[in-house]
């Protein structure tokens, strides 16, 4: 069971709260910590939610230890990579040219605005960094929220289509409920924590992969069943 605490860290205890946190110790019983974003620096962060719109993470995964093995990845040496190149290297992880265009408009963004140095990119209050990733080409509202949370230990919580599929199944908002509807959902009933937004948001993924996203039901054995309503 979990806490916020003043440090930012989560610890044994359970709130007095409505739905979305019970839901949340219910999945951290079943599931334990998910110790996601699987990445050995921010930036890796950063090009892994880039490259992971539309694919599965093995293969990110792939695309990730190709551009490691060529020896270009960081910030100074991926940005002088020409846009030929880093396709090939990113194939694996699918739509590997869009990705590629993509990967160069963040960077090209990343050096105009902050003279590639991450630790002044963080500097920027979350609504203004927001604001400033949303106008880069390709980098859509949850790729932003993944940099922000995963990378930048932002205080925002994303949503993706787990999520969404998650609490509309729990009629936990409308049908036709927008990114910024589900995501004011999480954040005006969760404590502003980042490893808490960390954790709730992988333990969502897991479940949806495992019961919401299977071609038979498996609403039965689901850990939020007795959540369900009708």
């Amino acid at each position: 069971m979990i806490e916020h605490r003043a440090d930012n860290k989560i610890s044994p205890k359970l709130y007095s709260v409505p739905t979305i946190h019970q839901m949340f110790l219910t999945l951290y019983k079943a599931f334990g910590p998910q110790h996601w974003w699987p990445a050995e620096s921010p930036f890796e962060v950063i090009i892994g939610a880039i490259l992971t719109q539309n694919t599965a993470w093995v293969n990110v995964e792939k695309a990730l230890a190709n551009l490691k093995e060529a020896g270009i990845f960081n910030p100074q040496a991926l940005y002088q990579t020409d846009l030929e190149t880093l396709s090939l290297l990113i194939r694996p992880a699918g739509y590997f040219n869009q990705k590629a265009r993509k990967i160069n408009n963040f960077l090209d963004f990343f050096f105009s605005t902050y003279g590639g140095e991450l630790s002044r990119m963080w500097h920027e209050s979350l609504e203004s960094l927001r604001e400033k990733l949303l106008k880069v080409p390709g980098i859509g509202q949850e790729t932003a929220d993944s940099i922000l949370l995963y990378a930048g230990g932002k205080r925002i919580f994303v949503v993706d289509a787990y999520t969404r599929r998650v609490v509309k199944r729990h009629q936990l908002v409308e049908a036709k409920a927008n990114y910024a509807e589900v995501q004011q959902l999480f954040m005006e009933n969760l404590p502003r924590n980042t490893e808490l937004y960390n954790e709730f948001h992988a333990l969502l993924v897991r479940l949806g992969k495992e019961f919401c996203c299977k071609r038979e039901s498996l609403c039965q054995r689901c850990p939020l069943r007795g959540y369900r309503k009708g």
